[in-house]
């Protein structure tokens, strides 16, 4: 069987989903957000890390993670290539 064997398939996050039920529940304003965010603010003003690390990453996006090798193995390279190739139909004998 050909291509990726989980396509199709939903992956099972219930913290996700719980949080989505709750913020819900909460209200089209979004009040129960914004005071989360406010703690996570107050948290990186007061110099919590990982809060300013939060911070920066929703804000200006996490930082892309180089593909490496291993201690053992070197870098790893990845190589393509693009073929064009045209192909034209063979004219159609409908004598033989």
């Amino acid at each position: 069987m050909a291509g990726n064997a989980n396509s199709g398939r939903r992956a099972e996050k219930p913290f996700r989903d719980a949080l989505r039920m709750q913020l819900k529940e909460a209200g089209d304003d979004h009040k129960a957000l914004r005071i989360i965010a406010a703690k996570l603010i107050e948290k990186a003003q007061e110099g919590d890390m990982q809060a300013i690390k939060e911070l920066a990453d929703r804000t200006d996006g996490k930082v892309p993670q180089a593909i490496v090798g291993d201690e053992d193995e070197p870098p790893i390279n990845l190589v393509s290539k693009i073929v064009r190739e045209i192909v034209r139909p063979q004219p159609n004998n409908s004598n033989g």
